[in-house]
């Protein structure tokens, strides 16, 4: 793993801590969906600020197919 990796896993491991103690001994639920939704929409704003709203190209830089990308932006009103 990259050191850029290292440094998003640790980010993402102080963020969890922190939400775990704010808790305060309540169970989570639907954490997985949270977690996603949480890092998922900033990640697909970021990246298509970084490529000028080019479609094409950010869903080349993220790895997934751009009607999967389409469909992303549209479940987090981003069209």
């Amino acid at each position: 793993m990259s050191e850029q990796s290292d440094l998003i896993a640790a980010a993402i491991t102080a963020s969890l801590a922190q939400y775990f103690s704010d808790l305060d001994g309540e169970p989570p639920s639907a954490l997985y969906e949270m977690v996603l939704a949480r890092m998922e929409k900033p990640l697909l704003i970021d990246v298509l600020k970084r490529v000028d709203g080019n479609q094409s190209r950010a869903s080349e830089m993220l790895g997934i197919n751009r009607n999967t990308l389409r469909k992303k932006l549209q479940a987090y009103d981003l069209l």
